[in-house]
């Protein structure tokens, strides 16, 4: 039987990398979502298309090759997984996830992936929409501050000409797009476990997790 482990949060609460080291420990498979949203991101940009203009993201959602190999990622057989990465392109995926027409595009292509085999899959709504029915569901998160830390020094190095202000700025920005868009909005449900990861470092997020699964 599959096994689905959802682990949802705001941008910068190490869903990324305790999802990753989860998936390890278990020898499961991992599904980061963000990844999807900014491989469209990427894909409407270089396109040029419109957020306003839906057929062009239709024929585009239609049409897309997204895959996933040892950990790259690749649209249309380009190698993006270093070009996604960039504060503007997850300011786009943040746009494009608010869009309806692409969230409904995206919801079935996720639910097939994790239909075979045993996952973590990690973003923003995966406990809440993507799979509510999960036994697993955890809501990771951490102060404002130490979110902007950790994502700053994620972005210096692949942008030297940024600043904490501007990610703090950034990071607030996206919270409130996040929770408060009209579809699929992040948010902690009555069954999700809180982990606040403040204060913990890596390894003790996991082992927390883990003593938690059902």
């Amino acid at each position: 039987m599959t096994t689905v482990i959802t682990i949802d949060g705001p941008s910068g609460s190490g869903k990324g990398t305790i999802s990753k080291l989860l998936a390890a420990r278990l020898n499961y498979s991992y599904l980061d979502t963000g990844a999807l949203y900014r491989a469209v991101a990427w894909k409407v940009r270089e396109e040029a298309i419109a957020m306003d203009n839906e057929q062009a993201l239709k024929t585009l959602l239609d049409t897309i090759n997204i895959e996933f190999r040892n950990e790259q990622i690749f649209v249309d057989g380009i190698e993006i997984s270093t070009a996604i990465r960039t504060a503007e392109i997850g300011q786009l995926s943040s746009q494009i996830s608010a869009v309806q027409l692409v969230r409904d595009g995206l919801f079935a292509l996720q639910r097939n992936i994790c239909m075979k085999g045993n996952v973590v899959i990690e973003g923003r709504d995966t406990g809440s929409t993507i799979f509510p029915e999960a036994v697993n569901k955890f809501y990771l998160d951490a102060s404002l501050n130490e979110r902007a830390r950790r994502r700053y020094q994620e972005l210096k190095v692949k942008d030297p000409a940024v600043t904490m202000e501007d990610t703090i700025a950034s990071i607030r920005e996206r919270d409130e797009r996040d929770s408060t868009r009209a579809s699929s909005p992040l948010t902690r449900t009555d069954d999700m476990i809180h982990i606040d990861s403040s204060d913990l470092n890596i390894e003790e997020v996991v082992e927390k997790i883990i003593s938690r699964l059902k």
